[in-house]
Order: structure tokens, then C-alpha cells, then sequence
């Protein structure tokens, strides 16, 4: 396994596409001293290329840029093959629609993307990954590694990335089916989304495509992969979701029907205790809880627990799980997640990190055989 050591000696230059928008401003904050990454390039649209990513972006966050990467010319997108011909790991924050062929001729050209993007998380041999989920998805790289000279890794939308992972504990106790009905915050629309008018005061009891996304994306994380593809886990999900005037913070209302006898207590200490492969290779960006577990009955909330996770590199990674209750096979509770950092950014970051961890990519950036 790749250490902090040897990574500090030894960066691997990266792009960021989609770099102005606000999950790509995030990657930029979270690839900030980075042990293991670098920023080599950053792209945009058309509109912002030639100029320098500080002239380029509306900052929105409380730390200031790196200078370094301040300077970078802004490439546009047509020109990251061009202008990256060294750099072999790219992070896709890009809309979906410009994902969707972009990842695609990156992956053509021997390049790793490890995608934000909602264009390729259902595609038949790209891995929809939570690290501390479904690892064993990555095993999947080698197949398209082998029909292309790169890979593409997604992450799921920002609500399966909390979901599924409060999900995981309870796996092996048998989903039957599952009911969740989110209140999402403002910024997961985006910087240009829903207006400050259209929520003040107000709630938008839909939100556009969220819901079969939720549907899809859970399913495919929980279910298996072979040699012959995906297969979905079987459980029903029906999904509500609701925006809300709140900044950053993603709340759940999850009501789970599991087939195997259960108690509080052990769901609570399933829930607890539960730790995966990132923790236990202390990778960069994990926080060392990735679930935590609040006893009261008013939490979480989105205003004290959205920025959950521990070391301060991992902050926002954790997610928030409260009001535990049990209603025969019914399990209820509340789930909170940082939609911009667990739910975004943070998640492709950790994925990399991962499959560095595992050996798929090497240290200079090209991919090893271990996976094919």
C-alpha cells in the first residue's frame, strides 16, 4: 500500500474538469496540500478558458485559494487532451452533458477518471463506488481496463452517498424494502440552481430526476458485481425529496423493513462501530468515524452536523445518523449527509485515494495490472 511517507516525496499531478463550479471549487479546497495529489491543470467552459482560474472562479468558500493553483490557466474543456497529455488522473465535476463524452474520450486515451458526474454511474462496466461500501466493485476496472486503455470511477448522487452508507451495517440482516424522504439542501442545486426567491420562506417537494436516481444508484452500490456485470440488490425503494432553505446538508428520513430479527442496541452498535477499507488504511481523506451516532433526540441537524469527520482533512466525510426507533421489522431513523463533500467532492477524492491504496494505479500516475 502507497504510505503518506513515500506520497509526500512523490506527487501525482492531476486535472480538475469542471473546476469554477461549486463541487469543483470544493475537489480544488480538498486537493489543497494534498499527501498523495497535485494540481497540474484546471479546465472550464469556454467562457473561462485563457484566464487565470483566480480571474475565472467566484470563490465560495472561507479558505483562500492556493496560489499556485490560482495561477493556472483555466483550459477549456476540447483542450484537457492537449494540455494534459502528462497528466494520467483526472477529477470530473463536469454538468452531465458535457461528462458524458468528455470522460468517455478520456478514458479512450489511457486516462483514469474518477467522476463526480451523474453521465456514467449506471453504465454496464463503470463502478458506481463508496469505499467503505462496495470496494469489491473496483474488481470491474480490470474488464474495462482491458477494452480501453483507461478506467472511469464514479460516485454516487448526494444522497445515495450517505444512504447506502448508513445502509451498509444493516446489509446482512436482509433489506426488504425501504422508504426515504430527503430534505436537501440549496447547494446541491449548484451555483446557478434553484433561486433564493423561489426558497425563501418555501419548500419544493420535488426535485427533478432525484428520485430515480436514488432508486437506481442504492440498488446497483448494494448488489454484486461479476464477471458477467452489475446486478442490483433486489430490495423495493420508493423516494420523496424535498428542497429546502437550508446551505449544505442533505437530511434523510429513512424508514428500512429488514427480513432478519433486530434490536436497537445492536443496530446501534453495528452503526457505531462500523469502519471499512478506508479507515483501515487511514487514507488522507476518511474520516476515522465514518458514521456517527447521536443519542439525542434533536439530532442531527444540518446547522451543527454537516461538517462531521475527523482528522480536519476528512471534515464533512462523516455522516449523522439520530432518532433510532424500531416498529416491529421497521427500522427507523434520521440521516444526515454533507452533500458537497461526502455527497460530491469528497467522494471521487476518496475513491482515487482507494484505488491508489489498492495498487490500481501506480505512483506515477498509470495504471498497474493487478486489476485485469
Amino acid at each position: 500500500m502507497r504510505n503518506e511517507k513515500t506520497a509526500s516525496q512523490e506527487k501525482i499531478k492531476v486535472g480538475v474538469l469542471g473546476s469554477t463550479g461549486l463541487v469543483g471549487q470544493q475537489l480544488l479546497r480538498l486537493l489543497d496540500q494534498h499527501p498523495f495529489f497535485e494540481v497540474a491543470l484546471v479546465a472550464a467552459s469556454e467562457q473561462s478558458a485563457g484566464k487565470a482560474y483566480h480571474e475565472a472562479v467566484v470563490w465560495q468558500f472561507p479558505e483562500e485559494i492556493n496560489p499556485k493553483i490560482a495561477a493556472l490557466p483555466v483550459e477549456s474543456n476540447e483542450a484537457v487532451l492537449s494540455r494534459g497529455q502528462d497528466i494520467s488522473i483526472f477529477f470530473s465535476a463536469l454538468p452531465a452533458g458535457v461528462a458524458l463524452a468528455l470522460e468517455k474520450t478520456l478514458r479512450r486515451a489511457g486516462k483514469y477518471v474518477f467522476s463526480n458526474a451523474s453521465s456514467h454511474r449506471l453504465t454496464k462496466d463503470v463502478p458506481l463506488i463508496i469505499p467503505e461500501v462496495n470496494p469489491e466493485h473496483l474488481a470491474s476496472l480490470g474488464p474495462q481496463k482491458k477494452k480501453y486503455s483507461g478506467f472511469i470511477v464514479t460516485n454516487p448522487n448526494c444522497v445515495v452517498a450517505g444512504l447506502a452508507l448508513g445502509l451498509k451495517p444493516l446489509k446482512d440482516l436482509e433489506i426488504k424494502n425501504l422508504q426515504v424522504t430527503t430534505f436537501q439542501a440549496i447547494s446541491g442545486a449548484g451555483l446557478n440552481g434553484v433561486s433564493a426567491l423561489a426558497l425563501a420562506g418555501n419548500v419544493l417537494p420535488f426535485i427533478p430526476e432525484e428520485e430515480t436516481k436514488i432508486f437506481q444508484e442504492t440498488r446497483k452500490i448494494l448488489g454484486q458485481w461479476s464477471v458477467s456485470g452489475f446486478k442490483p440488490a433486489q430490495f423495493d425503494l420508493i423516494a420523496s425529496c424535498v428542497r429546502v432553505p437550508v446551505p449544505v446538508g442533505h437530511l434523510l428520513s429513512v424508514v428500512v423493513e429488514l427480513a432478519r430479527p433486530f434490536d436497537l442496541d445492536e443496530i446501534a452498535l453495528r452503526l457505531a462501530t462500523f469502519r471499512g477499507l478506508p479507515q483501515q488504511f487511514k487514507l488522507p481523506t476518511a474520516s476515522t468515524r465514518p458514521i456517527v451516532l447521536w443519542g439525542e433526540d434533536n439530532r442531527p441537524q444540518p446547522k451543527f452536523d454537516s461538517w462531521l469527520g475527523h482528522p480536519p482533512r476528512a471534515r464533512g466525510m462523516a455522516i449523522a445518523i439520530g432518532r433510532l426507533r424500531q416498529h416491529g421489522q421497521f427500522l427507523t431513523f434520521f440521516l444526515l449527509v454533507n452533500n458537497l463533500v461526502r455527497g460530491a467532492a469528497g467522494a471521487a477524492l476518496l475513491n482515487a485515494e482507494l484505488a491508489l491504496a489498492l495498487e490500481l494505479i501506480s505512483p506515477s500516475g498509470g495504471a498497474l495490472g493487478k486489476s485485469s
